[in-house]
Formats: structure tokens, C-alpha cells, sequence
């Protein structure tokens, strides 16, 4: 799995090291494409990839020509149309058109721009980076918006947990488990990168840092776990709050947070009973619903990855 922090790594490492590459970004889409704006490739010096910008036969010439980039120098603004006809002639179902810059990076003088946005990455903050190609003898500039990856915490450490924590992980969450039992919250059961905390699960609660990025899933062994454990996060900023249970034992908790002073109106963000509806009975399907559910909210606001073209002038 690669993230766009691990791609941005993976170039300052090449670059410092005397490996040239290209980066590929996919500035604007139309119509049906494998992937959107903001999708990332990094094409290396011997020909190899990080990242993908939708496999199939785009991705294929798309890396041709900047494999071709790397070994001349260069940029540029690839376009390419994908009709139904030819599109079926290369197995896929796509009928849009993709452009991607196709910017090549030799020289560490390069690479300011990329050690900014991995420090602000890596500190949870939002980051643009530049990209410049070449397009009809005029050089112009994409910014690329690149959000910091989301954090889940998770509290509770059983079994459901255990199947969460290694999806979250495919969707490029960091991960972090909370629980009170010490043999449960451990590295045998949750290894790295997994992150675990035993202790008080208020206390491990109010040392965790909780902001827009954070999604917080409640699925302690019992009632009044998930009570205190609701009550130390409903007034957070928290993009996303769900906890386990059936419909009696939810109405149960929120009254009971209710007649301890917790607004009404904090409690309609809470996704409870969480998951999306989709009949799950095993434990994997549990966690299947949970992370679907993740998912829905991370994705239901639209941002502009990519700004531009902008032209550069000389």
C-alpha cells in the first residue's frame, strides 16, 4: 500500500541518491476514468512504479512516456481520450479522458517543495505542492492538495477491533487501539504499525490528540465502557464518532448521558448503532460495515485536490 507520504518519501530518497524519476499526477479527468485528480505514479529510473494511476493500458502508456522523460529530461502534458471503442479494445470499461503531468525530478535543488509538504504531513497539517510541466512551449503550475492521513481510534480491543484495525490500515488510517486490559491492548494482537494503549480508557482518551482528521470507533466488551468512553469524546471535534449496540442499549446510553448534562444535539453525530445497514453478523462482517461507514464520511465532502493550470512566467 502506498500513501502519498510514502510516495513523497520514496522521491526525496531517489532523488538524494542520484536516481532520477517522473512524477505523474493526473490533473483533470472527464467522463468515466480509472482514476481521479490527484492520483499519483512515480515512474524510476529502471522503469519500475510506486503508486498507480488506475493500471490497465492508461497507466501502461503513461509510463512509457515518462520512462522516456527520465532518461531525456523534460516534462510534459499527456492527454489521452478514451472512447468506448478503444476502451473496449484494451479490456476496460472507461469512456472519459485523463491529462497528467508527467514531471521529471533529477537534481535535489528540486526537491524544497517535497521535504515541505512531508513536514507537514507528518504533523497532521494539509499540504500543496507545486508540479510544472511543459504544455505547448509554455511552462504552467498544478497545485496538488494532499490531506494528512486520518487517524482511528479505536476503543476496545477485542476480536471486531482486531478485523477494524487491519482494514482501517488497507484505507490508509493510522491506527490506534485503547483498552483497558493490557493483554488484549498489545503488539501480539495488534502489530506494527498498529498503535496500542492500556490504561484508563478516559485517561488514554483525554492524551490522545482529536481533531477533524480523527474518527473514533467505541466497541469496548460492555456498557459502561462505552459510556465513559462516549462521554470523554461527544463534545470533541471529532469528523466521526460510532459505537457498537443494539437500539435498546443505545437509547439506554444516550438518555443516561442526557440526564448527565450532555446536549441532545451533540448526540445526533453520533452513529450509533454504527455500521452501514448491511445485515453483518460475523465478526469480519461487523468490521467490514464499520469500515464502509469510515469510508462514507471521509469521502462525503468534495475538495479540490488539484488547482491550476497556472501559468509561470519567466
Amino acid at each position: 500500500m502506498q500513501t502519498a507520504l510514502s510516495i513523497l518519501n520514496h522521491i526525496i530518497m531517489e532523488v538524494q541518491s542520484a536516481r532520477p524519476l517522473a512524477l505523474c499526477l493526473i490533473v483533470a479527468t472527464q467522463g468515466s476514468t480509472p482514476q481521479g485528480p490527484g492520483a499519483m505514479m512515480v515512474v524510476n529510473s529502471d522503469s519500475s512504479i510506486v503508486g498507480t494511476i488506475g493500471g490497465g493500458c492508461v497507466e501502461a502508456d503513461i509510463r512509457r512516456k515518462a520512462f522516456f522523460l527520465v532518461q531525456s529530461g523534460g516534462s510534459d502534458l499527456v492527454k489521452i481520450k478514451l472512447n468506448h471503442e478503444s476502451a473496449a479494445d484494451n479490456g476496460l470499461i472507461c469512456g472519459g479522458s485523463i491529462e497528467v503531468a508527467v514531471m521529471t525530478l533529477s537534481e535535489s535543488s528540486f526537491l524544497q517543495p517535497f521535504h515541505g509538504a512531508v513536514e507537514n504531513l507528518q504533523s497532521g497539517i494539509p499540504a500543496e505542492l507545486p508540479v510544472r510541466v511543459e504544455n505547448n512551449s509554455q511552462l504552467i503550475e498544478y497545485r496538488l492538495r494532499i490531506e494528512p492521513e486520518p487517524t482511528l481510534l479505536i476503543v476496545g480491543a477485542g476480536h471486531i477491533s482486531q478485523e477494524l484495525a487491519d482494514l482501517a490500515l488497507k484505507l490508509e488510517f493510522k491506527v490506534t487501539v485503547i483498552d483497558n486490559r493490557s493483554d488484549f491492548a498489545c503488539d501480539s494482537r495488534f502489530p506494527a504499525p498498529i498503535e496500542t494503549r492500556a490504561g484508563d480508557i478516559v485517561d488514554e482518551l483525554k492524551k490522545a490528540i482529536i481533531d477533524f482528521s480523527t474518527y473514533i470507533v467505541i466497541v469496548t466488551r460492555g456498557h459502561k465502557h462505552d459510556y465513559v468512553a462516549l462521554e470523554a469524546v461527544i463534545d470533541s471535534n471529532a469528523r466521526y464518532i460510532g459505537m457498537i449496540g443494539s437500539r435498546r442499549k443505545v437509547h439506554l446510553i444516550f438518555k443516561q448521558l442526557e440526564e448527565s448534562g450532555t446536549q441532545a444535539e451533540l448526540l445526533k453525530k453520533v452513529h450509533a448503532p454504527i455500521g452501514l445497514p448491511i445485515n453483518a453478523v460475523t465478526t469480519r462482517e461487523i468490521a467490514f460495515s464499520i469500515a464502509a461507514q469510515l469510508i462514507q464520511v471521509r469521502r462525503a465532502s468534495k475538495v479540490d485536490v488539484i488547482q491550476g493550470p497556472f501559468e509561470v512566467l519567466s
